[in-house]
């Protein structure tokens, strides 16, 4: 019987675990940068998210996104061709980017910071992402980040002229989420 109440304050003790989400549809990813002063945007269609989020167990949350950098989408035909080539994405043998994020914090109200690693082009470095945590029955992450391209080796040669091309690019996200199976 003494066994019981050890077993009661062992599990009290335990953090509390995040929920688990996959992304839904409605989601979005995309970007923009300035090309010879211009602004221009873009999207990647084909990315997919997990996440584990609660605001009162953020030492237990994650954040994995996979990115199809093959889908990146900008509207103009000879630029994405661009953008796929060996100058900057190089999907041929960099078919993907990851970002993952496992230390959160809280910056009050619904507002957060995931301080994680993209990894892009064979190289990973710091990112973080601010963003919005809506709950619900489907909860909304709407964030933003600021990732430096040639950080990534995204933009060689010519291209890597911030002069031409900037070197912030700013990312956003409305990843609309439903509960993980």
């Amino acid at each position: 019987m003494t066994r019981l109440p050890a077993l009661v304050l062992a599990l009290v003790a335990l953090p509390a675990a995040a929920a688990n989400y996959v992304q839904a549809p409605g989601s979005t990813l995309g970007f923009s940068a300035k090309y010879q002063g211009e602004v221009f945007t873009g999207g990647f269609p084909s990315f997919a998210t997990r996440m584990s989020f609660d605001p009162k167990a953020l030492a237990t949350s994650k954040l994995d996104v996979g990115i199809a950098l093959v889908s990146a989408a900008t509207g103009d035909r000879d630029r994405d061709t661009n953008l796929r080539g060996s100058d900057f994405f190089n999907v041929a043998r960099f078919p993907q980017a990851r970002y993952v994020a496992t230390r959160f914090r809280a910056l009050g109200g619904n507002r957060y910071a995931a301080d994680g690693q993209l990894s892009l082009r064979g190289v990973t470095r710091p990112v973080t992402l601010l963003f919005t945590w809506t709950p619900g029955v489907k909860p909304v992450l709407l964030g933003q980040a600021t990732v430096k391209r040639l950080d990534f080796g995204v933009g060689s040669g010519d291209w890597a002229d911030t002069d031409i091309i900037s070197n912030e690019v700013a990312v956003n996200t409305r990843v609309v989420f439903a509960p993980a199976k």
